[in-house]
């Protein structure tokens, strides 16, 4: 490692937002860096996706609801202040400003969605007409379709607030993401894992995205390189196809955050396993995918076959409803 880059003076500079679970990924990393024998240093920085949780937030009348969670994070590092954001990778759109590279993507944690719920231990024991805290489409539309009786609850904040939300009574359950439960040590609150096959997770859900300055716009050539040599162990690489794979096809489908789609894929018997599933808004109607691909198949190429295959069984029909 370069002693020029490499001291208490000009540490690496990594950006994060300010919540409980956004620290603790960025500390993940920040822990790694130092045990590796890089100087290291975190700047939490306030985002429109944080100002938008905070009660009497008004948002604009033009906001783009992509990238909330990273517009001021990405306007830092494109500056210089920081040199490395580390993210959820499911904040990140789809396609990054060619000012940026997503240059690694740690071994993903568990994907799936949860259910949070003491007196009801399952979406199947929850009473008729239940009230189940969350604000994603995708969950909605998912718990409509095996439960179209449940009615849902705007529960908003880190998972603390949802949690405390659900002690006092505001909803009977909370879906969640396993991974936040798991990495914040809160997996007492767990009750059951559900399987993609049930709730398929949203595409890169559980994966960190480690986001530096693009080799074609650097601020300081040699420091750039030196970043991404710093943190490229983090790169896992069987994660980074299954995620690669499923943004391809969300992007194919022309989604976000703020539609009903699923998309999960897993290694499996030296093949790729995906399950996919799109869904109307009312849970009423799904097309879904349960396939294999070969090992030496392109994430590119598995992605955009993904999505092909979706839209010829009527998914842009359920996404246009």
């Amino acid at each position: 490692m370069s002693s020029e880059f490499n001291n208490p003076k000009n540490p690496i500079r990594i950006g994060s937002r300010g919540s409980q679970l956004a620290l603790w990924q960025a500390n993940h990393v920040l822990y790694a860096l130092r045990d590796a024998g890089y100087h290291v240093e975190l700047k939490v920085i306030r985002t429109t996706g944080d100002r938008m949780q905070q009660p009497g937030f008004v948002p604009p009348a033009n906001l783009d609801g992509k990238g909330i969670f990273i517009k001021e994070i990405e306007e830092e590092l494109a500056s210089g202040e920081i040199d490395l954001a580390v993210h959820s990778l499911k904040d990140l759109p789809t396609t990054l400003s060619p000012q940026f590279d997503l240059t690694a993507i740690p071994k993903r944690a568990d994907a799936r969605d949860v259910w949070v719920c003491e007196p009801y231990w399952s979406l199947n024991t929850l009473p008729l007409g239940g009230r189940i805290g969350t604000t994603s489409p995708r969950r909605r539309s998912q718990l409509l379709a095996l439960r179209p009786d449940v009615t849902f609850v705007e529960v908003r904040g880190n998972i603390d607030t949802r949690l405390k939300k659900l002690a006092s009574g505001q909803c009977d359950a909370l879906v969640l993401a396993a991974a936040g439960l798991d990495r914040l040590q809160r997996t007492e609150s767990i009750h059951h894992r559900f399987s993609p096959d049930e709730l398929c997770p949203a595409p890169g859900q559980g994966a960190l995205a480690l986001e530096t300055r693009s080799p074609d716009y650097p601020v300081d050539e040699a420091r750039d390189a030196y970043i991404r040599q710093a943190i490229a162990f983090f790169n896992h690489p069987e994660t980074r196809f299954c995620v690669e794979a499923e943004r391809t096809a969300l992007d194919a489908l022309g989604g976000g955050c703020s539609i009903p789609i699923g998309i999960h894929c897993v290694p499996e018997f030296e093949r790729w396993r995906v399950f996919a599933q799109v869904l109307a808004p009312d849970g009423e109607a799904m097309v879904q995918i349960d396939t294999e691909a070969r090992l030496d198949t392109t994430p590119q190429a598995l992605g955009r076959w993904l999505a092909d295959d979706l839209i010829s069984r009527g998914a842009l029909d359920l996404l246009a409803s």
